[in-house]
């Protein structure tokens, strides 16, 4: 009688599932790198989010303090209103105060993205992460920085009553 043959052997089977769960680690392994560098992506928009809502509020304030600062320096100059400016003061302090959040939220937003670029850097070293995307300089910092540049301007000008804006 002649043998029958019974297909592949139990260690030949055995090696082939081991190849295909290694090759799905191996792509699992691969989308969660994608993933997580992605992650930085999100996290770095975010970060550029709350800065816009900084200049946002920085920008109101400014603005609202400039105005209050103008009508009652317009008043005082036509003879209208008569005092010690103390809204105008009020103004002032508005703006200065504007000043100071866009500054604050400056200063925030760059450390924070500093140790964002040192994390992922750190990540791509020890191959968790492809960091092939570009991680580049924040458009919105860059409006705040003349935001602040401005805002410092109209303060200037109207505590020295004289420049650009007084």
């Amino acid at each position: 009688m002649a043998a029958a043959t019974t297909g592949p052997s139990a260690s030949e089977i055995a090696t082939d599932l081991a190849v295909k769960r290694t090759d799905l680690a191996t792509r699992r392994t691969d989308l969660a790198a994608r993933r997580t560098g992605m992650s930085f992506q999100r996290t770095r928009m975010a970060a550029d989010r709350t800065l816009m809502a900084v200049i946002r509020t920085s920008l109101s304030l400014i603005s609202f303090g400039f105005t209050i600062y103008q009508i009652f320096q317009r008043l005082k100059e036509n003879g209208i209103l008569r005092g010690d400016g103390s809204a105008r003061n009020f103004g002032t302090t508005l703006v200065l105060l504007g000043v100071g959040m866009l500054l604050v939220g400056i200063i925030y937003h760059v450390l924070f993205m500093l140790g964002l670029r040192a994390i992922r850097a750190n990540m791509k070293a020890s191959s968790l992460i492809y960091a092939e995307s570009q991680f580049p300089l924040s458009l919105t910092l860059i409006v705040a920085v003349l935001l602040l540049l401005v805002g410092i301007g109209a303060a200037l000008s109207m505590i020295m009553h004289r420049g650009p804006y007084g």
